[in-house]
């Protein structure tokens, strides 16, 4: 439709220069002394009109012929950018296939492209050619990496980073740092692994990748409860799958807890913790435990086990049969001591428990050592009596029958 279009306006543009000249009868003198020439004014517009074609092409040429060199050179300078792109993809292919050697020889050769590039000034900055050459040395970095060639590597990172720092390439500059904090902690070091990581941008250190390498570099350093904070960060981002998060976290919590060396500084790190935490079985048990021998207070170590108390009594109680025999015991245990007075509010808990349950030989244990700390021998040896004949735990069972072996012998004694 369009070439219909063009034709038709052709052929108008012929009809009416037709009629024009048809109907034009003037002419143009010229006067050149002692010379007069009488030219008709058709011919005079044709020859403009020749001229201006003439000219028009005749600039043109020129133009073209004193750009080819400029078009020679823009000609190299993009072999050269398809040279050092080949190149690059070359490296990146010998690295995912494990060639390292033929990768350095692939990132040498597109070293030596770019850098002549970049000298010659036929780079543009619209390609971003500091960027490209800062990849090469990244790139250069990580096959020497894998070479364990650590001085080598330092030299191509330095360089990739003084690049990008010159440019001003944040988001190129915190990959760059999370490459080399990767590679700290391939090599172990938990100091170095900790200073790259710093130098990353604030966006860049809530970003799920970072927080695993501050995760990892936390755990080489021993830091637990750094570690457990970038857990904590790590859930919310939602970087782990079901329940590995939690129990992680949990993991690590346990850890903390066993660090202390006295029942201050536990309690401090209990108070670290966050609520799901203290609530895991495995934190509370050991949390508790831990207190006690550290010689802290029985009564706020009964605290932290409330949670689990009330779980225990509950149909389908989370805790497993170890985690509850070892609840007993730690209770036992807090009742036990030797400055402690009698708790009416646990005693007050453990009856309404054992009434509400009184088939159930843990409770039934659990009674008679409560009874027995308050010298209610007769209860006592009731309890103990039952749960001996119910108690699937050996070393709960043999507690139970020893304690009422003391039982007679006070009796005995009397």
């Amino acid at each position: 439709m369009r070439v219909v279009i063009w034709l038709l306006v052709l052929f108008a543009v012929a009809a009416g220069a037709a009629l024009f000249a048809s109907t034009n009868p003037g002419t143009v003198t010229v006067f050149w002394p002692p010379y007069r020439v009488d030219v008709s004014l058709n011919l005079v517009l044709l020859a403009l009109v020749v001229a201006f074609v003439v000219a028009h092409f005749v600039l043109g040429t020129v133009s073209t012929l004193g750009g080819l060199p400029e078009q020679a050179r823009r000609w190299r300078a993009l072999q050269r950018e398809r040279a050092v792109q080949g190149h690059l993809v070359d490296a990146l292919f010998s690295l995912a296939g494990g060639r390292y050697v033929r990768a350095s020889e692939s990132l040498l050769a597109a070293d030596k492209l770019q850098r002549a590039l970049m000298e010659a000034g036929q780079d543009d900055p619209a390609r971003q050619a500091e960027t490209v050459f800062a990849a090469i040395h990244m790139l250069g970095a990580e096959a020497q990496h894998a070479l364990q060639k650590q001085a080598a590597r330092e030299e191509h990172l330095q360089t990739a980073l003084q690049t990008l720092r010159r440019r001003r390439a944040t988001d190129a500059l915190d990959g760059l740092l999370l490459r080399a904090t990767r590679w700290a902690l391939d090599d172990n070091d938990a100091a170095g692994a900790r200073a790259w990581w710093q130098q990353l941008s604030q966006g860049a250190m809530r970003r799920a990748a970072s927080l695993r390498l501050r995760f990892r570099t936390a755990r080489l350093a021993g830091e637990n409860l750094e570690a457990l904070v970038t857990v904590r960060q790590l859930i919310k981002h939602k970087a782990f799958r079901g329940a590995t998060g939690e129990n992680i976290s949990q993991a690590l919590a346990v850890e903390l807890l066993r660090a202390p060396r006295d029942a201050q500084q536990l309690e401090q790190a209990w108070a670290r913790l966050e609520p799901q935490e203290k609530e895991a079985p495995s934190v509370a048990l050991l949390g508790a435990q831990r207190l006690l021998d550290l010689g802290g207070d029985g009564a706020r170590s009964r605290a932290w086990l409330l949670p689990l108390w009330n779980a225990f009594l509950q149909n389908g109680s989370p805790l497993n049969a170890d985690q509850q025999v070892r609840l007993v015991q730690i209770l036992e245990a807090g009742f036990g001591q030797a400055d402690a007075a009698p708790d009416s509010v646990w005693l007050a808990r453990i009856e309404n428990a054992q009434m509400a349950n009184p088939r159930n030989p843990l409770l039934q244990y659990l009674a008679g050592a409560m009874c027995l700390r308050m010298s209610l021998w007769g209860k006592a040896e009731h309890f103990f009596k039952q749960a001996s004949a119910g108690l699937q735990s050996v070393p709960l069972q043999r507690e139970a029958l020893s304690q009422l072996q003391r039982i007679q012998e006070q009796r005995a004694r009397r």
